[in-house]
């Protein structure tokens, strides 16, 4: 909902209450906390989690965004693929996220992260790259998986949440054909991805998150599909 956002935040906010939906996962939410939590209340919507570059931005300032909106909470949306080609670095990377989630810990907010195709995608050490950083986490670090860029990475996004277990508290819920372009992507239900087994494999999930990294048709209507469609499967 970038451009939506940009171009009428408080329509935008009211339009997603209209169709269903009760809560929300705002992304790069700093800039916009004031107005964005007036449009939260207004709507009676809660945004238990939201995305923010903990690892490349001043963490106090998202941190206190973050409990203006009532992020509970805050996840790095993005490290890029290259570094998640050796122990070394993802071990940088773990290291870092560890010492954000202390931080976070101040302002009673827990830290996590969120894949792309790359991470999942990558072996090293017989495992997968998600799976080595998951190890090197500290306890109180949440996963939140990308349940269609783990399909597209080849794996069986099922089978890896399984094998991630309760460090997996919040998932991406899209559909498509299982190529890289965003574009491709379709409400859930459409495509590849077997929801049905990625929901079934989350027993401890706290939060499933509708998403489209961008879309052919009208976001709106997008929306309305993927959330049907997964209400008649629950």
């Amino acid at each position: 909902m970038r451009r939506q956002l940009e171009e009428d935040l408080a329509g935008t906010v009211a339009k997603l209450a209209k169709l269903g939906f009760r809560s929300v996962e705002p992304y790069n939410f700093v800039s916009l906390a004031e107005p964005l939590s007036d449009a939260l209340t207004s709507n009676e919507l809660t945004a238990p989690s939201g995305h923010a570059p903990l690892l490349s931005a001043d963490q106090d300032e998202i941190f206190r965004a973050a409990q203006t909106l009532g992020i509970g909470t805050v996840i790095d949306p993005f490290i890029a693929e290259e570094h998640w080609k050796t122990r070394e670095d993802i071990a940088k990377t773990a290291t870092a996220l560890n010492a954000a989630a202390q931080r976070g810990a101040e302002y009673g907010i827990t830290v996590g992260y969120h894949n792309h195709w790359w991470e999942p995608g990558t072996e090293l050490e017989g495992t997968t790259a998600l799976e080595l950083f998951a190890g090197l986490l500290n306890d109180e670090v949440v996963l939140e998986v990308d349940t269609y860029w783990a399909a597209v990475s080849g794996q069986d996004p099922a089978a890896l949440l399984r094998r991630l277990g309760e460090r997996v508290k919040f998932i991406h819920l899209k559909d498509g054909p299982l190529s890289t372009e965003p574009l491709d992507q379709l409400p859930a239900g459409q495509g590849k991805v077997d929801i049905p087994a990625v929901l079934e494999a989350v027993p401890g999930l706290q939060l499933g998150v509708v998403e489209f990294d961008d879309f052919r048709g009208d976001i709106f209507d997008g929306l309305a599909q993927s959330l049907s469609y997964l209400k008649k499967d629950s």
